[in-house]
């Protein structure tokens, strides 16, 4: 599912405009990035975590040539699933 078909399955569950969809999702997505970036959570009861997690330094491999090199530090976003998302995908049919 993209984003645009996340869209309008928000309008079938809402009864919500179309343009009044698209609004809120970005608002939704937007609040996450900018919270996450400042380094705090983004909790949502039974869904899951969004958080910021630091990535150590290491050494790598260059894929062409097969040399070492050196990938720096990074802050990367991180999301852990929460216990309801976890039961509802791992159900078996």
């Amino acid at each position: 599912m993209n984003k645009s078909e996340l869209i309008e399955a928000i309008v079938k569950e809402t009864e919500l405009s179309k343009a009044d969809a698209s609004r809120a999702l970005n608002a939704v997505i937007d609040t996450i990035v900018k919270t996450v970036a400042k380094k705090q959570d983004v909790q949502l009861i039974g869904f899951g975590t969004f958080k910021a997690a630091k990535r150590a330094a290491r050494t790598g491999k260059n894929p062409r040539t097969g040399e070492p090199l050196k990938i720096a530090a990074a802050t990367v976003p991180k999301f852990s699933a929460g216990a309801v998302f976890k039961t509802a995908v791992n159900k078996k049919k």
